[in-house]
């Protein structure tokens, strides 16, 4: 069992972790297709004048909403990937392997596509009542799976059954999703097409502050489990023989991760690779077990590794923007092969 005092170097590194978060949030709103000085940002920040109305404008209707989006889902993804390696003992488990994402997708198309289909509308035309719609069948989508995966593992022993069904789900969703797209206008599918690809960039600052702080105080508080997932890493019958209800504890973290996720994907679209990468990353610097102190590099970790994914898909001097799956892939895939490379030389 590890020691239970947490050394200087642990320390370091969550506060340095924290340190560059802090620094990449300004940089995001300091740069992109026009760079605003940092003293002219922080005076828009505090309502005081700024030289350039049009900059004050820029740091508050964009760039501030997409910066907290991007930051509260890096939270959000990266506590839920953690909580899914922990409980499945997969360290390629991530927030899509109970199939919400999946549901999420087809709530979505089925909102999308058979909209058009049926009555002719199309989404991307009709502004805010479209992106309501939008999101809200994503989130209905994902909770219904959410809940048929909780009935499930009520039923079934182990965390094998539920692993195999959430990804025969999103075999299911898929096909279903396939059937539909192969009916559909080529403009709903455009607009299909562009929710998967994801975006930090579509809510106003309001909303981006309420996701934001929900994000936040639901990744934190995984706290509260994180003795019971210390025990759930040795083994069920281990944490079962100390005293901890397995079962009970299961459908909670399976409920914690489900509702994370479901609200991520239903404002951001369905993220790839984050929820993976984050907790390994994290797992490399720290080189500790003790989900006390993951859970909390994993909140700074996820969102630093969103907010580097966020800028770097601004693409600051350009006019353009990469989609922030195009740019989480670049990072996410290369440690997941050298997770897989490492293993074979073990």
């Amino acid at each position: 069992m590890n020691s239970r005092r947490v050394s200087l170097g642990t320390v370091i590194i969550i506060i340095g972790t924290l340190v560059l978060m802090t620094l990449l949030f300004i940089a995001n709103l300091v740069y992109g297709s026009i760079s605003i000085p940092v003293d002219q940002v922080g005076k828009a920040l505090f309502g005081l004048p700024v030289d350039k109305k049009v900059w004050e404008l820029i740091v508050i209707k964009t760039r501030l909403p997409q910066t907290m989006v991007a930051m509260g889902a890096g939270m959000g993804l990266g506590i839920s990937g953690l909580l899914m390696q922990t409980m499945f003992r997969n360290p390629l488990a991530g927030p899509s392997v109970l199939g919400i994402s999946s549901g999420a997708s087809l709530g979505v198309a089925l909102v999308i596509l058979v909209a058009d289909q049926c009555f002719e509308i199309v989404f991307s035309t009709v502004g805010f009542w479209g992106d309501f719609a939008v999101i809200l069948a994503s989130l209905l989508g994902a909770f219904v799976v959410l809940f048929t995966v909780l009935y499930v593992s009520k039923h079934l022993e182990g965390t094998l059954g539920v692993l195999i069904m959430g990804v025969m789900f999103g075999y299911l969703t898929n096909a279903v999703v396939s059937v539909l797209k192969f009916y559909s206008t080529e403009e709903s599918i455009q607009s299909y097409v562009m929710w998967g690809l994801g975006s930090f960039s579509r809510l106003n600052l309001t909303q981006a502050t309420r996701f934001c702080i929900g994000m936040v105080v639901g990744s934190f508080s995984t706290l509260f489990f994180s003795k019971s997932l210390d025990l759930l890493s040795l083994g069920d019958r281990y944490a079962q023989n100390l005293g901890l209800n397995v079962d009970r504890t299961r459908r909670a973290i399976i409920f914690l991760a489900g509702v994370l996720t479901a609200v991520v994907t239903a404002f951001c679209g369905p993220v790839i690779f984050v929820g993976v990468a984050v907790p390994h990353i994290s797992k490399l610097i720290l080189r500790t077990s003790r989900h006390t102190l993951l859970i909390a590099e994993c909140c700074l970790m996820g969102g630093l590794v969103t907010l580097f994914c966020c800028l770097i898909s601004r693409m600051p001097g350009s006019e353009s923007t990469l989609p922030i799956n195009s740019v989480t892939a670049f990072i996410g895939a290369p440690i997941i092969i050298s997770i897989i490379w490492k293993k074979r030389r073990m």
